[in-house]
């Protein structure tokens, strides 16, 4: 799965085979809107198309269209991993909220 960037806006793609061509999934709406196309020029024209449109509904109905996020999630790992990073964390004499935010601020590929 790749990620292509439009506007300041994200989507997956990934190869629909039932189409035979590539579809993408716009992330981070507060509603659905893909595209298709057969090669890159064409997904990203259809992107701006999907996205120009999906704007132009929100606008009309007065929707915010972008999810908001509270910045607060619950993560389930093992106590030993828990262990381990609460240690690295008063190793390097910050919280565990920082530690971890840090480390996902780093995994991630803008």
């Amino acid at each position: 799965m790749n990620i292509m960037n439009v506007d300041g806006y994200k989507a997956k793609i990934y190869y629909d085979p039932e189409f035979d061509q590539f579809r993408g999934e716009i992330l981070g709406l507060n509603g659905s809107a893909d595209f298709y196309g057969k090669n890159p020029t064409s997904l990203r024209k259809e992107f701006r198309n999907s996205l120009r449109v999906f704007l132009d509904v929100c606008k009309e109905r007065g929707i915010n269209p972008t999810k908001k996020y509270s910045g607060k999630f619950n993560l389930r790992i093992p106590p030993k991993l828990h262990s381990k990073i609460a240690a690295q964390a008063t190793a390097e004499d910050k919280s565990l909220n920082q530690f971890v935010s840090e480390i996902l601020e780093q995994s991630i590929n803008e």
